[in-house]
């Protein structure tokens, strides 16, 4: 306070430059109500807890260590000593995500342990379509008020995701917004970066059509489409989280939206030692045409056989309540299959052999084509191509009456 103190209840003070307005709180009075000296803890930021917290995270942080890790938890900055002598051009790849509005549903239900695991998946299964060894993890956690065992548990799955990927979590971040967020309000974001080599980078370079495509399974929503998801199920239909999550369902609905992400990198890694892998997409935000595309050369369409795959019944139960179009389910869903990998036609048993292995259910779901001129979708239209039995019956829903928007 540079050495001032506080103005007392009985200091004349200053002498006012005219009549006071009748109701008007001088500075003078306003300061002798505030005569508590202020504290960060007082206007909302806690050190002591994040010190608390920073305690708790320790031992999870050191369960992720790889030998490359210099120095320790607290520097400034996080050291990590590529080793060269294992790559003869080795390519750094770096991505970042975060979990959406599946951190609304991890508050309303107070699971807090395995959304870490989300995030990773985000990330890594980012960096793994460019054929990409995850190295190190960054994590930035931002709340409304630092709860030590809540931010323990937030890290426990973001460990547990970096030991699944081999990542060590080199650093973090824990920003205490005070005013901006409620307490118990957080969102999580993460930053990943790992190597490749430069001639097995993977990519749309190395696609060509009669290429199959194989679909990993993916048993849930992992981290896309939560607000159309809490949209139709909790405000348009108002289910509640502790009941079933459809009828007849064993799993409550806080189980199945917080069911965590299946981590695919270990699976993809294996299937391209294995395998002829050309490619990887993944499928998260934007759908099989916002994903797919991105693995593919101008040219070249995906066609995918419906009917390969199992479909699981959330999203079944999100298109009956909310009436979304089939178009808009594939947009914004995964519908089952969170990563599509693209593999030379003589390489699929090898390649699913490999991710039997590896614990990921997989499928041949489709192949790479050749664009037809003058199809229906032209040539800027889309390239993702829907084969087979619909992915659901006409009638599905239409006994379900429209609630108001």
């Amino acid at each position: 306070m540079s050495g001032n103190a506080p103005a007392q209840p009985d200091s004349p003070g200053p002498a006012p430059s005219g009549p006071a307005s009748p109701g008007r709180t001088t500075a003078g009075q306003a300061a002798s109500r505030h005569a508590t000296p202020a504290t960060y803890a007082a206007a909302g930021v806690d050190i002591d807890a994040g010190e608390r917290a920073v305690d708790l995270i320790k031992p999870l942080v050191a369960s992720t260590l790889r030998p490359e890790v210099l120095g320790g938890l607290g520097d400034f900055g996080g050291l990590f000593a590529l080793d060269t002598e294992r790559y003869r051009e080795p390519v750094l790849v770096a991505g970042t995500d975060g979990v959406g509005t599946k951190a609304l549903v991890a508050q309303a239900t107070g699971r807090f342990s395995t959304i870490g695991i989300d995030l990773v998946a985000m990330c890594a299964d980012d960096l793994v379509c460019q054929g990409a060894e995850p190295l190190f993890f960054l994590d930035y956690i931002s709340s409304g008020s630092v709860d030590p065992i809540q931010m323990a548990e937030l890290v426990s799955g973001v460990a547990d995701g970096c030991r699944q990927v081999g990542a060590t979590l080199l650093g973090g971040e824990m920003a205490e917004h005070a005013g901006v967020m409620k307490p118990g309000e957080f969102d999580l974001v993460g930053f990943a970066v790992g190597v490749v080599e430069r001639s097995e980078t993977l990519g749309s370079a190395r696609v060509a059509d009669g290429d199959m495509l194989i679909g990993l399974a993916s048993p849930g929503l992992r981290c896309n489409g939560y607000t159309l998801a809490r949209h139709v199920l909790l405000e348009r239909a108002g289910l509640t989280l502790d009941g079933p999550a459809w009828s007849g369902a064993d799993s409550t609905l806080a189980d199945e939206l917080m069911l965590p992400s299946v981590i695919y990198t270990p699976a993809v890694r294996a299937a391209m030692a294995a395998s002829d892998v050309h490619a990887v997409a993944h499928i998260t935000g934007g759908g099989f045409e916002g994903n797919i595309p991105r693995a593919l050369p101008d040219g070249l369409e995906a066609v995918l056989e419906r009917g390969t795959w199992r479909v699981p019944e959330i999203f079944t139960e999100i298109r009956r309540l909310g009436h979304v179009t089939d178009t808009e389910m594939a947009r914004v869903f995964n519908l089952g299959l969170g990563m599509v990998v693209v593999v030379g036609p003589g390489s699929v048993d090898d390649a699913l052999d490999a991710l039997a292995d590896a614990g990921v259910d997989a499928a041949v779901v489709g192949r790479v084509s050749g664009r037809a001129s003058g199809g229906s979708g032209g040539e800027d239209g889309p390239r993702v191509r829907f084969t087979g039995q619909e992915f659901w019956p006409a009638a599905v829903g239409d006994d379900v009456p429209v609630p108001p928007a």
